[in-house]
C-alpha cells in the first residue's frame, strides 16, 4: 500500500530479518557423509536421554526382538542409557527406573511400551519423582502400532520398533519444561433432568457434603417414571418414586428448579456458569464445578398399525395404566396381541429399544395373573429379554401366552373389517400366513432421543450425540459415563435405552465421577495447550471456528503501540488436540509438546536413518 520512504525501508528491513531467520532455522540442510541427522539447535541442557524398552510378555516379547531395540537404541545420538524391562509399568521397574535416571543424570525419558493412553500418566508421575519435569518424556507405542499388527512379520516389527524409537528419541530431545497451574474449584453440583437417574445423583452429591442445583424443563419431577407402575422385578415403581421425591423435598442441600429452561452455560471444568429462564419467566445464575445431564427421552409414537385412528390399538405404557388404575376394564382384554420392535430397529431408529421385549412380557404376565382366560400373541422379530429377565419368558410361556416370531421383511398387518380389528402375519414356523382377530392390539413402542433439545444443550455444552440423537460418552469401556469435555458427565435414557436399575447404576456412577472433582482441592490444568505467537497471529477466526472445546477467543492487545486482535487460548478449556495449529495459515499456533521442531525432527529421525 502506499507508503514514504522511512515506512519502505522499515518494511523491507522487517522482511529481510523474516527471511535470515527462515534460513537459519531451515530444516533441510544437507546430511554430512557420516548420516548425521539435520541438526535443530537444542533448547535447555544438553539431552541425556533414557530408553526403556518393556517385553511385555507376548503382548510385545512374542512378535518383536526387544534386546535388540535395546541394543539399537544406545547407539542413537542423545541417548545415555538403555535396558529392557519385563513389564516397565510394575512398581519395582518404578523404583528401578528412578533410580536410573538419578544415577545416569538423566534429563529425557523415553519408555518404548503400549499406548499413551493408559500408561502415560504412570511414567510421567514416574520421573516427576525423580524431580524431572513430567513432560520431559515420550513414549514409542511399539504394541498397537507394531507387535499387534505384524504378529506374522517378527523380522519386520522389530525393525519398525527401532523406527519408532528412533523418532521418539530425536523428539524427546527437543522436549522443554512444560508448565501447569492450579485453579479453584466451585463446589457446586448441577444436575439437568428431574427423572429417576437425575433425583438419585443429585441426592448422591448432596450426600457427600455438596450443594447440588436440579434443573427440570416439565413442571413435575419423575421423568418416564411417572408412566411406570412395576419393574420387571415386581417392584412398585411409583412407590418408589414418591420416596425419591420425599427424599429430595427434605434435602436443604438441593435447590430444585421445576418448569426451567437452560439459557446459556459457559465455562471450564471446575467454573461453569448457567443462565436459566425459572417457572417465574425470571433469568436465574448459577455457578457450579460440574454438570450431570439426564434429560431422559421419549416413547416413540406410533404412526402404524392404526395407532391414534382405533381406540383398541394402544401402547404398553397405556395398557400398564390401565392395569394398576382400571381394573375392572380389562374385560374387554380376552383377546390380545402384542407387536415388538414399534418405532425401534428400522431406518430412522436402528437401534434396539432394549426395555420393549422386557414390558411386553412383563405385561402379559400381569394380565394373565388379572385373567387368566385371556389369550395373548406376542408378535415378535427377535426376543431380548437379556440377563436374568431370560426367566420372565420363561414364565410367560408356562402361563399360556404364545410366541409367533415375523420375517423383518413381512411385518404384521393390522386392518379393522365390519369393527373388528384382524391382524395378518406370515408364520416363520407354520410357514403360512395366519390372519387374526384381537379385542385389543398393543403396541410395543421404543424409546427415542429428544433430538432438538439435545442438540441446543449439547451446542452449549460442547459435547457430541450420536447418530440418533441420544448424547455420546468419551469412552464405552474407559470413561463410561464422562463426556468428552472434562467436568461434564451423563446417565440416564439420555445416553441410550434402559432399564430403571441401569439407570440408577449409572446415575450412581456419573455422581461419583463428579464427587472426584468436587473433593479437589483445586485443578491443574495440562502442560500441552496450544500457545499463540501474538506477533504472528491476525485474527482471522480459523482457530477459533475449529476449536471443538471452544478453548480460543479473540481478544485486543496493545501490541508496538497500537490495538490488534490476535487468538487467546484458554488453559482450562484447551485438550492439546493440536486441530488450531494444524490449521493456522500464519503459522501463529504452536502445540506445547508437539511442537513443529519436535515434530519435524521425529520425522527427519524416520527418514534420515544412521
Amino acid at each position: 500500500g502506499p507508503k514514504d520512504i522511512p515506512e519502505t525501508v522499515a518494511q523491507a528491513s522487517g522482511a529481510a530479518a523474516e527471511v535470515d531467520a527462515y534460513l537459519s532455522e531451515s530444516r533441510f540442510t544437507e546430511i554430512e557423509e557420516e548420516g548425521i541427522f539435520p541438526e535443530i539447535p537444542v533448547i535447555g541442557d544438553p539431552p541425556r536421554v533414557g530408553v526403556f524398552v518393556c517385553h511385555c510378555g507376548v503382548n510385545i516379547g512374542g512378535y518383536v526382538d526387544v534386546e535388540a531395540v535395546s541394543e539399537y537404541a544406545l547407539k542413537l545420538p542423545y541417548v545415555e542409557f538403555s535396558t529392557c524391562n519385563l513389564y516397565t509399568c510394575s512398581a519395582d521397574t518404578q523404583v528401578k527406573m528412578k533410580e536410573l535416571i538419578d544415577e545416569h543424570k538423566l534429563n529425557r525419558v523415553v519408555v518404548a511400551s503400549c499406548t499413551p493412553r493408559t500408561h502415560e500418566p504412570l511414567f510421567q508421575s514416574t520421573i516427576k519423582e525423580a524431580g524431572l519435569n513430567p513432560y520431559l518424556f515420550e513414549m514409542a507405542n511399539i504394541r498397537d502400532q507394531n507387535s499387534w499388527v505384524h504378529m506374522q512379520l517378527p523380522v519386520e516389527a522389530t525393525d519398525k520398533a527401532k523406527e519408532l524409537v528412533r523418532m521418539a528419541v530425536f523428539k524427546a530431545s527437543l522436549l522443554e519444561p512444560l508448565h501447569t497451574q492450579k485453579i479453584d474449584i466451585v463446589k457446586v453440583g448441577m444436575v439437568i433432568g428431574g427423572g429417576i437417574s437425575g433425583i438419585k445423583a443429585a441426592l448422591k452429591i448432596a450426600e457427600a457434603g455438596f450443594d447440588v442445583y436440579l434443573i427440570e424443563k416439565e413442571k413435575e419431577l419423575g421423568g418416564q417414571a411417572r408412566f411406570i407402575f412395576e419393574s420387571a422385578e415386581g417392584n412398585d415403581v411409583q412407590k418408589y418414586l414418591n420416596e425419591l421425591l420425599e427424599e429430595l423435598n427434605n434435602n436443604k442441600r438441593i435447590k430444585v428448579f421445576k418448569g426451567s429452561t437452560i439459557e446459556m452455560i459457559d465455562g471450564f471444568l471446575g467454573n461453569f456458569k448457567t443462565r436459566l429462564l425459572d417457572e417465574n419467566e425470571e433469568l436465574v445464575e448459577i455457578d457450579h464445578g460440574v454438570i450431570i445431564v439426564a434429560t431422559g427421552a421419549d416413547m416413540y409414537t406410533p404412526t402404524e398399525f392404526l395407532y391414534g385412528t382405533n381406540p383398541n390399538v394402544i401402547t404398553q405404557r397405556d395398557f400398564e395404566k390401565l392395569m394398576h388404575e382400571s381394573s375392572g376394564y380389562l374385560s374387554g382384554f380376552n383377546n390380545v396381541a402384542m407387536i415388538q420392535c414399534v418405532g425401534s430397529r428400522n431406518d430412522d431408529q436402528p437401534y434396539c429399544s432394549r426395555i420393549c421385549c422386557t414390558e411386553a412380557v412383563k405385561n402379559a404376565i400381569h394380565l394373565k395373573n388379572l385373567n387368566p382366560d385371556s389369550e395373548i400373541f406376542v408378535f415378535y422379530r427377535d426376543l431380548r429379554t437379556y440377563g436374568f429377565k431370560e426367566k420372565l419368558y420363561e414364565e410367560a410361556r408356562e402361563k399360556g401366552v404364545i410366541f409367533i416370531n415375523y420375517d423383518d421383511d413381512n411385518p404384521p398387518e393390522v386392518f379393522e373389517v365390519d369393527g373388528k380389528l384382524k391382524l395378518r402375519v406370515y408364520d416363520r414356523v407354520l410357514l403360512r400366513t395366519l390372519e387374526l382377530d384381537f379385542d385389543k392390539i398393543i403396541l410395543s413402542a421404543g424409546i427415542v432421543a429428544r433430538k432438538e433439545d439435545n442438540e441446543d444443550l449439547a451446542r452449549m455444552l460442547k459435547v457430541p450425540l450420536n447418530a440418533e440423537g441420544f448424547f455420546l460418552e468419551a469412552h464405552m469401556k474407559l470413561r463410561p459415563v464422562d463426556f468428552a469435555t472434562d467436568g461434564i458427565f451423563l446417565a440416564g435414557l439420555a445416553h441410550s435405552p434402559k432399564m430403571i436399575d441401569e439407570s440408577i447404576s449409572q446415575a450412581y456412577g456419573a455422581a461419583a465421577r463428579a464427587l472426584t472433582v468436587l473433593t479437589r482441592p483445586y485443578i491443574v490444568t495440562s502442560g500441552v495447550v496450544a500457545e499463540v505467537d501474538e506477533m504472528k497471529c491476525d485474527g482471522c477466526k480459523l482457530c477459533i471456528n475449529i476449536c471443538p472445546y471452544k478453548a480460543i477467543d479473540l481478544v485486543e492487545k496493545r501490541l508496538f503501540g497500537g490495538m490488534k486482535q490476535v487468538a487467546e487460548v484458554n488453559p482450562a478449556l484447551c485438550k492439546g488436540c493440536g486441530l488450531c495449529a494444524a490449521s493456522c495459515r500464519s503459522n501463529s499456533i504452536d502445540l506445547k509438546g508437539f511442537t513443529n521442531d519436535e515434530i519435524i525432527k521425529a520425522i527427519d529421525a524416520l527418514v534420515y536413518d544412521i
